[in-house]
């Protein structure tokens, strides 16, 4: 049985989001920004940028 559970609240997405997308430019990529604050808020940093991605598309909506 396969069972996915949301560890992190709307609003810790959110925020985290925001920091990658505010310290983006004070590191070399999205990613390295992402990389920092995912190991800050115990996330992978595959599943921060996915929230980016989706936050960025949900924000526009267009596909990013």
């Amino acid at each position: 049985m396969n069972k996915t559970t949301t560890k992190f609240s709307p609003e810790v997405r959110a925020r985290a989001v925001g920091m990658v997308l505010d310290h983006e430019s004070e590191h070399t990529s999205r990613w390295a920004a992402a990389t920092s604050i995912a190991g800050k808020i115990g996330c992978s940093t595959h599943s921060l940028m996915e929230w980016v991605k989706s936050g960025r598309r949900s924000r526009t909506n267009r596909p990013v």
